[in-house]
């Protein structure tokens, strides 16, 4: 009988427990907003416009990109066969006709610089070093043109983790000096502010991820493109070497 009644108390206890868990656990988000602190509402409201922000970064690049890839494609051997029958003017305007282009930015400055540095006569050595440099200088900008909003993926990416943390440690505070003045014993009396804590480090991981997976993915691209406009940059180099000894 005793047995039979300290058995039956526990199933009592642990019901109760059990309920109390479901009825804390029943609400929405909103409610769960509406019972947030200050301060973990403005790190949800951070963390927000962090999401925001990495989302258009994400559709500007890969906009961008695409362009970038699309027009380059086109350009390359519309600028090769003018190169290659020698008609420069021609290989400009091709290039300002592809203005997302990252090669035909790079090439039009070679080319420019070359055609303005000397009129008809013989190529000088200067000419090609000259068209060299704006050459490497066109490469750095349109490297930098690339790598635009990047950095700000890279730094939501590794704080935003941690910000919604810091929402979560405050929160889980806020519940156990709930706890405390309320002196509630049992699972229910703290599901409920431990839940609405974990809500901060959720949402951290949410804005995180695709920020970090796409930085990954756009500097992957980046160096791609980098060695496309290398490339370019050496065989425009080696054309004018070739042009110097006819």
């Amino acid at each position: 009988m005793i047995l039979a009644h300290l058995a039956n108390a526990s199933l009592a206890h642990v019901t109760a427990s059990l309920a109390m868990f479901q009825e804390a656990n029943s609400f929405s988000l909103l409610s769960m907003w509406a019972s947030m602190s200050w301060i973990p509402r403005g790190i949800v409201i951070i963390l927000f416009i962090m999401s925001i922000w990495s989302l258009a970064v994400m559709i500007d690049r890969a906009l961008y990109f695409s362009a970038a890839r699309t027009q380059s494609r086109e350009f390359a051997p519309k600028v090769a066969g003018a190169l290659k029958e020698g008609r420069l003017d021609e290989a400009i305007k091709v290039a300002d006709r592809s203005k997302k282009s990252h090669l035909a930015e790079v090439v039009t400055a070679g080319l420019q610089e070359f055609r303005s540095f000397g009129g008809g006569g013989s190529i000088s050595e200067a000419q090609i070093e000259s068209s060299q440099r704006a050459l490497e200088r066109s490469e750095a900008i349109v490297h930098s043109k690339l790598k635009r909003g990047l950095g700000s993926l890279a730094t939501i990416g590794s704080t935003a983790p941690f910000i919604g943390l810091l929402g979560t440690v405050i929160g889980i505070l806020n519940a156990f000096q709930s706890i405390a003045a309320s002196k509630a014993t049992g699972i229910g009396a703290v599901a409920g502010g431990i839940s609405e804590a974990l809500v901060t480090t959720a949402f951290g991981l949410i804005v995180a991820i695709p920020a970090v997976m796409c930085f990954n993915y756009f500097t992957n691209k980046v160096e791609a493109f980098d060695v496309e406009m290398d490339n370019s940059s050496s065989e425009l180099v080696d054309y004018f070497i070739k042009q110097s000894h006819r």
